[in-house]
């Protein structure tokens, strides 16, 4: 018997090593078993290069566990070792066997896992004593039997054991005893070793359990119990033989397979069997790269429900098919934490204990590929696969956006694959956005051979035109050939009142305005080309999708509260684009045409009705406007100027006042009263009337509660308002 000392150079630091190395007490079994697995790996490398002759097509781990002794056996069918590579691989800590053994083999070792030769004390972690019986593949080789109690001395002598291999026995200590229970062994195993490269098997000792089987399906390590002779002629013989060991792991990962070898259906058994998710992913991104660093996985994106789960998907990390660790942040960005999925990279910075990634800037360049990868594979389906890609893109948008706002490279590779939904329901992108409401609806009805004069209601539908005066009231009209005829031989134009109008001289060839004033046209169209029209809330802000639908204009939805730093991020980086809610203005397509003169008398008469609403309203602030609205039915509106509505946003955001929708006071809305309305010609007419007042109030409030929701005291008051003007309506 040869009797020694460990090689540590300080005494403490063994103890040091067992207690503290390790995070989870539970890793000293992936340990074990990553050091088991190696071995056979390393024996596959050997006979591949012609070193080893022997068959290496049974190569397999055994784990059993044993209650009553309290012990855990660890055993593997590898490459063993000699009393010399006991010496040199165990007893001198942190000398690797795997790291010497891949700088010999390192074209064809890829599988090898172990790095750092600390991984079998980890074993003193959980055991009082540690047992080695080992012999080496090599010709003469004599077994080696090698035992510690885990302290600094060891003692080694030759051993008994025939087979080429290594068993490793643990002692467990009072605290550990659960380990050698066959649950929990099962339990640790499936989490970490669930895809090493090397068949895992788990026993009970003396386990008395069994099974049945058809007698063609007996393997050479079975154990026959008896044979159980048929009842029925039509019945077959079978066998009851002991219980086999249970496979625990699966040696060839789907991540490990090239896409183009991988089916749906396999997909979403990996996803339903490693994250226990029976909801079917929206989709999943095949990661495999091999060029500057080698990284395999797969990417699910699950589908959530916002409201009753959490938002932070699972990423599961892999070192050689060993499970590393849930949610190694640095790897993913910020904005795909939503992600499931495993992700295998030999070559990341692990520390010593294999728990925690290093700071690196490799890792930065992992999170970049995977960054590349979802923006690769979401601009692919965009391009190809439209349809599906809409029916994701309500799931997946928030964190895109997010993406786009954290990521200058992300953003540039997405900006034109974000999907906006209309009016319609229908998915647009940017650039298709931007290619609506660019003709003024009016012109394009008017224009061509064969149109006749037309006119749609609130609901955008065709009805039949008819022409009034400033007052509202109804006027006979001429044809508009006739008025045509007029014009041309008068040199002056009309409008849809049959006024007079100031003409415009065109150029017969292309149509350009041939005054002065042509280039500021054309600039006025392309900034009108540009501009995108959106709504935040469909049921408050309904009027005015009403009235954009009869004007045949459109607008894109956006109702999360991302949508509005990324809009803001869009225009930007983007020139020339230009967002705008509904209600920021009123727009000329759904005004009337009005004649000079009956602009100026408009004019005199906001200034008068400003003054009646400003005095019932008690607001003297109050801006107030007059327009001939197409649409009759709409008698007053409230717009905003966006970018005081976003100011306003973004106080209320930062706790910095607003006590509504438009600050304490209202800064920045404007009331819009439809001259073409009878209530406003009412208050134009009754300036001193007993119900001018109420109506003017009611008014106001009708514009509002489109707009936004009133206050408590206002909504109060604006139903008892209405209950006073239904009682008028009742006397």
């Amino acid at each position: 018997m040869a009797t020694g000392k460990i090689g540590v150079s300080t005494q403490n630091l063994f103890p040091i090593i067992k207690k503290f190395l390790y995070s989870d007490h539970e890793i000293f079994l992936r340990e074990i078993v990553s050091n088991a697995v190696d071995a056979t790996q390393k024996l596959k490398v050997l006979a591949s290069s012609g070193e080893f002759k022997g068959d290496v097509s049974g190569l397999r781990v055994r784990v059993k566990a044993d209650k009553e002794a309290g012990t855990l056996t660890v055993s593997d069918s590898g490459i063993g070792m000699t009393q010399e590579e006991v010496e040199k691989y165990i007893n001198q800590i942190a000398f690797s066997g795997a790291e010497e053994f891949l700088e010999k083999h390192k074209d064809d070792a890829a599988t090898i896992i172990g790095h750092f030769g600390l991984g079998f004390y980890s074993a003193f972690m959980v055991a009082d004593e540690v047992h080695i019986d080992t012999l080496s593949y090599k010709e003469g080789a004599k077994p080696v039997h090698w035992e510690c109690d885990g302290g600094t001395e060891y003692d080694m002598e030759e051993g008994s054991k025939n087979e080429v291999g290594t068993e490793i026995t643990l002692f467990l200590n009072e605290d550990c005893l659960k380990f050698c229970n066959e649950y929990e062994a099962r339990s640790v195993i499936k989490k970490y070793c669930s895809f090493m490269p090397t068949e895992i098997y788990l026993s009970k000792a003396n386990d008395t359990a069994t099974e049945t089987i058809k007698p063609e399906e007996k393997l050479d390590t079975d154990t026959v119990i008896e044979t159980i002779k048929p009842e029925k002629e039509d019945e077959e013989e079978k066998l009851k033989i002991k219980r086999r060991p249970e496979l625990l792991n699966e040696t060839t990962p789907l991540w490990a397979k090239h896409p183009n070898e991988c089916t749906k259906e396999e997909y979403l058994e990996f996803y339903r069997k490693v994250f226990n998710d029976y909801k079917e992913p929206l989709f999943w991104i095949h990661l495999n790269m091999d060029y500057p660093f080698n990284l395999k996985g797969i990417l699910y994106f699950p589908k959530i429900n916002m409201e009753y789960e959490s938002i932070e998907g699972t990423i599961k990390l892999y070192n050689n098919q060993v499970f590393i660790a849930d949610n190694i942040k640095e790897v993913i960005p910020e904005y795909l934490l939503l992600l499931k999925g495993v992700i295998d990279c030999p070559d990341l910075p692990l520390n010593v204990s294999r728990s925690a990634l290093q700071n690196d800037g490799f890792v930065k360049k992992i999170s970049e590929y995977i960054s590349k990868k979802v923006a690769d594979k979401l601009s692919g389906m965009c391009k190809t696969e439209k349809e599906e890609y809409e029916k994701y893109w309500d799931d997946i948008s928030p964190f895109i956006k997010f993406g786009c706002l954290k990521d200058d490279k992300f953003c540039e590779k997405m900006t034109d694959y974000i999907l906006f939904k209309n009016l319609d329901g229908q998915y647009m992108t940017l650039p298709e956005c931007l290619e609506v409401n660019k003709t003024d609806p009016d012109e394009a009805d008017g224009n061509g051979e064969g149109n006749e004069a037309s006119a749609v209601d609130e609901n955008g539908n065709k009805v039949e035109a008819e022409t009034v005066d400033e007052n509202g009231n109804k006027v006979q009209t001429e044809s508009t050939d006739e008025n045509a005829d007029k014009a041309e031989e008068s040199g002056t134009a009309v409008d849809e009142d049959g006024n007079q109008v100031e003409a415009e001289v065109v150029d017969e060839n292309d149509g350009d305005a041939a005054d002065s004033g042509d280039e500021d046209a054309d600039g006025e169209e392309d900034k009108k080309e540009k501009t995108v029209y959106y709504v935040t809330d469909e049921v408050q802000q309904s009027q005015y999708i009403n009235m954009f639908k009869a004007a045949k204009m459109d607008a894109v939805v956006l109702t999360h509260n991302i949508d509005q730093p990324f809009i803001s991020q869009l225009e930007a980086k983007n020139e020339g684009i230009k967002f705008k809610r509904i209600d920021a203005d009123l727009e000329d397509t759904l005004k009337a045409k009005t004649s000079k003169k009956a602009e100026k008398e408009m004019e005199e008469q906001a200034e008068e009705i400003a003054k009646i609403m400003k005095k019932a309203l008690k607001k003297d602030h109050l801006t107030v406007k007059v327009e001939k609205l197409k649409n009759k039915k709409i008698s007053s509106m409230i717009t905003l100027s966006e970018e005081s509505r976003r100011m306003q946003d973004m106080m209320k955001m930062y706790s910095m006042g607003g006590a509504g929708m438009f600050g304490a006071e209202g800064e920045g809305e404007t009331l819009v009263l439809n001259a073409n309305h009878p209530l406003v010609q009412y208050v134009v007419e009754h300036k001193d009337g007993d119900n001018t007042k109420l109506i003017a109030e009611q008014l106001y409030d009708l514009a509002k509660i489109q707009h936004a929701p009133l206050e408590p005291e206002a909504m109060s008051k604006f139903v008892a308002r209405s209950n006073d003007i239904m009682m008028l309506l009742a006397k």
